[in-house]
């Protein structure tokens, strides 16, 4: 072959080698996740200890990838992680994802839903009968203060009372703590804290010692089981990493229908990673109770971003609650 023509036959190798490469990148060998405490994160704990998605990366041609979780106290610690680049996903409230979808111009999106659990307000307060009943010298502890599911929750229950300007009535009234502290300081009887806006199962523990008692239900106020938890990271994480966002969603959908068909399988499992006191079966009839959704669907999306818009917690509000999910979620009967 003549000199030129193996030349032109080089360039051409060179060109196509070149036009190919960005489609054979390897994606991520290494995952960083957060969670946080109670059964709004049992599905995230079921993808833990089955492993299930380093299993959906190999399935998709990923080979082995390395899955580290950590487990975080609040959800603003977890958020802040994610937009230093210390974490790659965050497992939390609507709201905390709500929040950076506002301030990054839409650059956080989620995956999928993970949780839908009945949250509780629980007090010691024997005068408190409803939220109507808290004055200033109450304290309410909640995950992180305005912008916690349960602040954005009992925003919302505020305004169905005293109309949309109050609904950041009761936001003087809560403090910041993780549920398990939040749930000594409660059981104590010292300190300030004396009502917990709580997640299961640390609320289902207080309502067992004398002098606590409920005041409000997530469920309720939501008119059906709501979504509290989704898992969520960076869009510019998705575009580069498309089969590990896919083994991500998968990885969720299969813990949802593993606990949808076996609770006390799911239940166990759970107590084993997080030595909480209470009993499996106790644990497993939870899980069939009202206000428990075993699905990846988002549900409440809107109803929670029209109450953090509402008060300013962010400044752009979803036309729909795929504005907030990533494409490979839109697929599913969310709202």
């Amino acid at each position: 072959m003549p000199t030129s023509a193996i030349s032109r036959l080089r360039a051409v190798v060179l060109l196509l080698a070149c036009a190919v490469a960005p489609a054979l990148q390897a994606e991520v060998s290494e995952l960083r996740i957060s969670k946080q405490y109670g059964l709004p994160y049992l599905a995230a704990v079921i993808v833990e200890q089955q492993r299930l998605i380093e299993k959906h990366a190999r399935a998709l041609g990923l080979g082995e990838i390395k899955v580290n979780w950590l487990t975080l106290g609040t959800g603003g610690s977890s958020t802040d992680s994610l937009l230093a680049g210390n974490l790659d996903f965050v497992t939390s409230g609507v709201s905390n994802m709500m929040l950076l979808w506002s301030r990054t111009g839409g650059q956080v999106k989620s995956v999928s839903a993970v949780g839908a659990v009945p949250l509780i307000l629980v007090t010691r307060n024997p005068n408190v009968k409803t939220i109507a009943d808290f004055t200033e010298r109450d304290k309410i502890s909640v995950p992180t203060i305005k912008v916690s599911m349960q602040s954005t929750i009992l925003g919302i229950a505020a305004a169905k009372i005293y109309g949309d300007a109050a609904s950041n009535r009761f936001d003087a009234f809560t403090i910041s703590m993780s549920a398990p502290d939040a749930t000594i300081a409660l059981l104590s009887g010292a300190g300030e804290v004396n009502s917990h806006f709580s997640v299961p199962p640390y609320q289902n523990m207080a309502l067992k010692s004398p002098g606590i008692h409920a005041v409000l239900n997530s469920t309720d106020v939501m008119g059906g089981p709501a979504t509290i938890t989704v898992i969520f990271g960076m869009v510019k994480f998705h575009d580069a990493n498309p089969k590990t966002i896919t083994a991500i969603f998968n990885a969720f959908g299969d813990a949802q229908e593993f606990i949808k068909h076996d609770r006390r399988a799911a239940a166990e499992i759970y107590l084993r990673a997080t030595r909480d006191k209470i009993a499996v079966e106790e644990l497993a009839a939870m899980l069939d109770g009202p206000g428990y959704a075993h699905t990846q669907a988002p549900n409440g999306t809107l109803k929670y971003a029209e109450q953090m818009f509402r008060t300013g917690a962010i400044k752009t509000r979803p036309s729909s609650w795929k504005d907030v999910f990533f494409p490979v979620a839109h697929a599913l009967a969310g709202n």
